[in-house]
Formats: C-alpha cells, sequence, structure tokens
C-alpha cells in the first residue's frame, strides 16, 4: 500500500513549512502568510529533476540595446509618472483609499484609448455590474465601441478572453476580487492574490499587451495583499487626496520603465478627473497679506510648485504641536531651534502648521518658510506678499541651500514675486526677481 502523502504549509515570504497550519509564521513572524501544498503539488515538486539551462551567459558588451515603445494613455499627467507613456507588456498595480478615483481614472483612460486605437481594450471588473460601469463611462464620455466590457472574477475565464480576442490594454477591477480554481482558499486571500498576480504577469509578457491592476489598501496605508504583489509588477502608482476635495495626486513608488520622482496632479470635476493644466493655482492664490503665511516653493518631481505655509500659535496651558501636510518631528525641532536661538518662549503655545491644497511636503526647501509664518503668527505681524522663503534650517541654527534654484525663482516671477530670501544668490540669477541673502535664522527677524 502506497505511503499517503501528507499536505505541507509553506510560508510565501521566508519559505518555512510547516506540517499544519498556523496563523503566524514561526520564523519571520508574518500574519496569515502559510498557504497550503497540496499532495500532488508536493509529489510534482519532489518528482523535478534538475535541466541544464539551455542559454549560455554573454559579455554585457554585447548585449544589444532595447528600446521601449510607449503608447500615450491621452491623459498627460498620467504620461508623466509613467515616464512618457505605457509600455506594451507592462504591469501596473494602483493602489488607493476607497473613493478617490482609481476606477473612475483607469475608465476614463480606457475609453480616451479605444476612441484613439485599432485595437480593443478590456475592463474587467468583478466589483460592479456592467450597467453600474456603463453609467460611469456615460458620464466621463468614455463610450466607444471598442471598449469591452467583462463582469467575471473567475481568472481562467479572464485568460481565455484575453487569448481569443486581440485587446491591447486590460483593466482588472480589483486584484482582490478574482480568484484561480486552482487554489482553494476565498478570493482576497494571500495565495489567491499572489497566483492571480503571476498569472496575469505571464499574459502580459507573452500576449504583449498592458495589464492595469486595482489593489485596495489597508489600514496602514500599503496594499492589501502579501509585499511580493509589489515586487512582481512592473509598476507600483499610489493615488492620493481626500475624497472630500477635488485635487488628487497621482505618485509612482516603482517604475521599471522611468523615474519614481514625478506625481500627476488631476481635479475632480463633474466628468471626472482631468489633468491640472496649471497645478501651481491649486495650492496658491495671490491675496492681501496677512499675519502667519508665509510663500515657498517645493520640487516635485522636475515640477515647481509655489504653496502658501499658514502658522497658527496661540496661548494655552497644555501646549499641542500639531501639522497637516507637514513632517511634525521636523516641526517639533525647528521649534526647538526657535525658542534656543531665537528665544521665542514657544513652551506656553499651541503651534499649527497648515499646507495649503492638501499637498504633503517631502524635501527639507520649506523649512524657512515655516520658521517665517511661525514668527509672523507669533508677533501678529503679516510678511510682505511679494516675499517668498527658500531654504533649508540645521539644528545649528543655519539656512542651507536648495537644489535646482533656478527652476524656483522661474516659478516665483511667473506668478508676480518680485523678492525672494534664501541661503546664497545664485550665480546667474536670470530672472527680475530681487534675492536677498540670510544665512542664518536670526536674520528672519528682519523680514518681519
Amino acid at each position: 500500500m502506497a505511503k499517503k502523502t501528507s499536505s505541507l504549509f509553506e510560508c510565501q515570504f521566508c519559505g518555512w513549512q510547516s506540517s499544519k497550519w498556523v496563523g503566524k509564521c514561526t520564523n519571520c513572524g508574518t500574519w496569515e502568510s502559510l498557504i497550503e501544498l497540496k499532495p500532488s503539488q508536493i509529489q510534482s515538486l519532489q518528482s523535478q529533476k534538475y535541466n541544464p539551462p539551455s542559454s549560455l551567459a554573454i559579455p554585457i558588451t554585447q548585449v544589444e540595446y532595447e528600446t521601449l515603445d510607449r503608447f500615450t494613455s491621452c491623459e498627460d499627467e498620467f504620461d508623466i509618472v509613467l515616464g512618457g507613456g505605457i509600455v506594451p507588456g507592462g504591469l501596473y498595480l494602483i493602489g488607493g483609499s476607497p473613493g478617490v478615483g482609481k476606477s473612475t481614472l483607469l475608465l476614463k483612460i480606457a475609453g480616451e484609448i479605444a476612441k484613439k486605437s485599432t485595437k480593443k481594450i478590456l475592463y474587467v471588473s468583478g466589483e460592479e455590474s456592467p450597467g453600474q460601469i456603463k453609467m460611469r463611462a456615460q458620464r466621463l464620455d468614455a463610450i466607444d465601441e471598442k471598449l469591452f466590457l467583462l463582469n467575471e472574477i473567475d481568472l481562467s475565464i479572464i485568460k481565455n478572453t484575453l487569448n481569443e480576442q486581440n485587446f491591447q490594454m486590460c483593466v482588472i477591477d480589483s486584484i482582490q476580487t478574482i480568484f484561480s480554481p486552482d487554489i482553494t482558499s476565498a478570493p482576497g486571500s494571500v495565495s489567491q492574490v499572489r497566483e492571480v498576480t503571476f498569472a496575469l504577469m505571464r499574459l502580459a509578457k507573452e500576449m504583449n499587451i498592458c495589464v492595469f491592476i486595482i489593489g485596495h489598501i489597508t489600514k496602514e496605508g500599503s496594499i492589501a495583499g502579501p509585499r511580493i504583489l509589489e515586487h512582481m509588477v512592473d509598476c507600483v502608482l499610489y493615488f492620493e487626496g481626500d475624497p472630500s476635495k477635488e485635487l488628487r495626486m497621482l505618485r509612482g513608488f516603482k517604475n521599471r520603465f522611468g523615474t519614481t520622482s514625478e506625481i500627476g496632479i488631476f481635479e475632480m470635476k463633474e466628468n471626472g478627473l482631468i489633468s491640472a493644466k496649471n497645478a501651481s493655482k491649486l495650492f496658491f492664490s495671490q491675496r492681501s497679506s496677512m499675519a502667519g503665511s508665509a510663500i515657498t516653493v517645493v520640487l516635485e518631481g522636475s515640477r515647481a510648485l509655489v504653496i502658501e505655509i499658514q502658522a497658527l500659535v496661540s496661548e494655552s496651558g497644555y501646549p499641542k504641536r500639531q501639522s497637516t501636510g507637514f513632517d511634525n518631528n521636523r516641526l517639533n525641532m525647528l521649534l526647538a531651534l526657535l525658542e534656543r536661538k531665537l528665544e521665542i518662549p514657544l513652551g506656553h503655545y499651541d503651534v499649527f502648521i497648515n499646507v495649503t491644497g492638501g499637498i504633503k511636503i517631502n524635501e527639507p526647501s520649506a523649512d524657512l518658510a515655516v520658521i517665517a509664518s511661525i514668527v509672523s503668527s507669533f508677533r501678529n505681524r503679516p510678511l510682505n506678499i511679494s516675499t517668498a522663503f527658500i531654504g533649508e534650517v540645521s539644528l545649528v541654527g543655519d539656512i542651507r541651500e536648495v537644489s535646482n534654484i533656478d527652476i524656483r525663482l522661474k516659478e516665483l516671477e511667473n506668478y508676480g514675486f518680485t523678492k525672494v530670501v534664501l541661503a546664497k544668490k545664485p550665480n546667474s540669477n536670470n530672472s527680475n526677481i530681487k534675492c536677498f541673502e540670510a544665512n542664518e535664522v536670526s536674520k528672519i527677524l528682519e523680514w518681519m
């Protein structure tokens, strides 16, 4: 009598194996990471023999350069984030919080590409009915006979549909709803998401079609599913924004076909998401000078954005420090610096910082503007409306230079600014803005 082969459970993160299922991997400490290997799978793995590779290693000097053929997504901001357009055969993952507009953006892009392409576009939805999708497509002006809808969650049916017809692009909405019949676990589980993504990756490469996957995010802000999901795809994008506001931002966290430093800015209108033609107008508007307001310029990729920093300093018995759009730890550092270097008694004051427009500052060039706005609010003295502040502030109190100052000055000039306070004047100032050097934080008091 043949010996019965028992099942094994393997951790998909570290490869640790167990004879029974456990909720937490004892080797790497990951929860819900063990998947079952059926007896047939174990026997096939044990019976596999090593075959020598057919390909040989060659010197890198003999490798030919590979050129990427791209086609436009018909959305300028989307093309900027992707590095110039969509690459056939690419697997793209887009994550974001519920209601931010992931499905709306991809449905509009699918409709626009279908109108200008000779091939078909497939939109697979496991969450909404075809009637609901058509209602949204009509509002987005994305109706075209080359745009096909498939309301299905079975991976085998999706694969057959892609194999039977000639599609240029496929959208999966969402990866957590699709399941493979070969895996016994429920849709959305770690093993299902991993298997479905691997199958879609093979389809994209073999058929040379671009596949966009929509992924839900967890409460921690990461894409739900195994971490290997982000390693398998070619591009990882995160869609950010408050669903109650019009502004949306698309950031690239991984891109095998281009840079990850660019962002795409969109506005939610009645007819869906549209590319922001003039991004800085979303974060800054000219008005009369007020205490607690300072202007600076930040760089998002190659794009300069003029933004307004607002500060509110109020006396309190239990001081609070809170910031929106600015790192709270860096705010505490700057406040400690103000108390030490400028002897401003902020220990009994609430300090609140807000970056207008909902953008998050990821570079230190706004430090000087934050300090200027705090001092302005503390002394209740408005700053000059035509003056901007650019510079990084160190722990010893000196102001340091920032990169790409010429691009920042050009953007300020476009908005009518005439003065800027910075660490060092540029060697060649081609703008009409007058630059004032300030190498120490104490010199900021001269502008109050």
